[in-house]
């Protein structure tokens, strides 16, 4: 077994997951990286992770097949024998729009589902055993979607929702031994939300979002990936959490003056 922990991030080959996995590796980690499409990408998030001098390992998977994520923590406790940490990141949408319900089927709703809800459940099933012997963690990344009701379809919004109620059920069903967690951010500045929405539609979004939040920025995938890896890394008395990362949207609209203060 090795003394390094062990780490691993579904939907780790671009964006969010990419940048989680480089920061997890910097602190001392090794990582398996799982994609499903981005092989390119992937080698590329490996190679950075091999450069931080983490011990890595590339697999393709899709979180929906339960199999492949049996596969996925079983090869990490083959190559090292432990599992300290699982961030489920790999997330899937259909960016039809909350009100254009037309486009919808039962389809639609069916992958999305199981992607980001049953996916993973299916991973912490699977990693469970070696999270508890290890006194690890899990980070769901989530979305102000399933806190909010707000994003980019109704399936993905469901979806979100669903996975915050998993985050408090697997908190309570696996402490004292496993702490598990959730982000949820708003708009993130990768190419997952520019090639959903187009770069017309993500700049008008973006804009819409710095107009709207009281900071006034999006996130990047790098703001992202620093609570997730602060999650994992520390927070010791923090279990159940639905951590927002939306630059004050959930606050409303509108920015509230301070009494006394002048601009």
């Amino acid at each position: 077994m090795t003394d390094r922990k062990v780490a691993l991030i579904t939907g780790s080959g671009t964006g969010v997951g990419a940048a989680t996995a480089q920061l997890l590796a910097q602190q001392g980690y090794n990582i398996v990286i799982n994609y499903s499409r981005s092989e390119a990408e992937a080698r590329a998030s490996q190679a950075a992770c091999d450069a931080a001098g983490a011990d890595t390992l590339l697999l393709q998977g899709d979180v929906a097949d339960d199999a492949a994520c049996k596969a996925l923590a079983q090869a990490a406790i083959d190559r090292w024998g432990r599992l300290d940490a699982l961030i489920n990141n790999a997330g899937v949408s259909s960016f039809t729009g909350a009100s254009n319900w037309d486009v919808l089927d039962m389809e639609t709703f069916a992958r999305i589902y199981a992607v980001n809800t049953v996916g993973a459940f299916q991973m912490v099933r699977a990693c469970a055993p070696h999270l508890k012997a290890a006194k690890g963690s899990v980070v769901n990344v989530s979305s102000i979607a399933g806190s909010l009701g707000i994003g980019s379809s109704v399936p993905y919004i469901a979806s979100k929702g669903a996975l915050n109620s998993l985050t408090l059920y697997l908190a309570r069903a696996l402490a004292p031994d496993v702490r598990v967690n959730a982000v949820c951010p708003g708009l993130i500045t990768s190419r997952w939300f520019v090639d959903g929405l187009g770069q017309a539609g993500f700049e008008k979004v973006k804009a819409l979002t710095e107009a709207s939040s009281p900071l006034e920025r999006a996130s990047s995938p790098q703001d992202v990936a620093e609570a997730i890896v602060w999650l994992t890394t520390g927070a010791r008395t923090m279990t159940g959490e639905l951590l927002l990362l939306d630059g004050g949207i959930h606050l409303g609209a509108g920015k509230t003056s301070v009494p006394g203060r002048t601009a």
